[in-house]
């Protein structure tokens, strides 16, 4: 009798999925997305969670967000592919995702970004486990990021972003003095991260009076997504640039410190004079703590410094 794939692989369950596993072993960053691998557990994680998103997004997500939900043809139950979601996607930004067998160093996510392609986890939480994870999976990626990859001003911001990790690596590359070169390099990659983390993940919006969301880490999270306009322990103040390159941040908690931008517009300007700062030495000295960097992270940047930045 011939084996079920399904039952032999355990489908494709976050920090459960032999066939990622066997990726990663192999080096192997950038992958295929394997459909047939798909447990029906697997389906019903992708089901339960867009059934208890989608009153949320109505009620407390931006209005481009709900418009990139229609423009995908998002299913409510089952889990799309990659395939399906670039044919709508790419026609309307030059976006596309593409699956990737787990984390990315920072350098190579952010240039991605500025390729135009998201590296998209395909693994998905266990349907028994719905709240938000501190690593991505599939319904984070493409529910919670993709759709407002579909808005040509907010897919600018990431382009525009994402270009910044090369001129960050390429601008220490003179320094002879090593200690310092990775000093630098790293509070860039710190204040970096933190801009990523307040703005594209948990960032929130004024519109038409009232504060909506737009970060993926919030639009994926059935439970935080709410709390995050309504509760009265969150500081939610209008974004300060200052603020927020040298502001710490945990992954496993319910954030208590948001900002909120006025537009995409507003977004794209900040992003701006983000580079400016980079590029005068701003962000050369950002305040310590979290997120760590990685030496792995650190090496990427160093070496991308001395070569130029190339395709992964």
């Amino acid at each position: 009798m011939k084996p079920n794939r399904k039952q032999e692989f355990h489908g494709l369950t976050t920090t459960k999925a032999p066939f990622i596993e066997n990726a990663q072993n192999e080096g192997q960053m950038f992958i295929h997305q394997p459909y047939e691998l798909y447990s029906d557990d697997n389906q019903e994680a992708w089901k339960k969670l867009y059934a208890l998103l989608l009153p949320k997004w109505k009620r407390f997500a931006n209005a481009k967000f709900m418009e990139g939900i229609r423009c995908l043809c998002l299913k409510p139950d089952r889990i799309p592919t990659l395939e399906e979601v670039n044919v709508f996607l790419e026609p309307l930004t030059g976006f596309k995702a593409r699956a990737v067998s787990g984390y990315v160093p920072t350098f190579l996510f952010f240039d991605s970004l500025k390729k135009r392609e998201f590296p998209t986890t395909i693994t998905i939480r266990d349907s028994k486990k719905l709240n938000y994870l501190p690593e991505p999976d599939i319904f984070h990626d493409i529910a919670g990021h993709v759709p407002m990859h579909t808005d040509k001003a907010f897919a600018d911001v990431l382009v525009k972003f994402g270009s910044l990790a090369e001129v960050a690596a390429k601008r220490h590359a003179h320094l002879t003095n090593e200690e310092e070169k990775m000093s630098k390099i790293r509070s860039n990659i710190q204040a970096l991260a933190r801009f990523f983390w307040f703005t594209v993940e948990f960032g929130l919006m004024q519109e038409k009076g009232n504060i909506c969301v737009y970060g993926s880490g919030l639009l994926s999270s059935a439970n935080e997504i709410e709390y995050s306009v309504t509760a009265k322990e969150v500081q939610r103040h209008l974004f300060q640039l200052g603020w927020v390159i040298n502001q710490s941040f945990e992954y496993d908690r319910f954030q208590p410190l948001l900002f909120i931008v006025q537009s995409f517009e507003h977004l794209y300007e900040e992003v701006e004079r983000l580079e400016e700062w980079l590029l005068n030495g701003q962000l050369d000295n950002v305040s310590p703590g979290e997120p760590k960097v990685s030496e792995n992270d650190l090496k990427v940047f160093l070496q991308q410094g001395n070569m130029g930045a190339s395709t992964p």
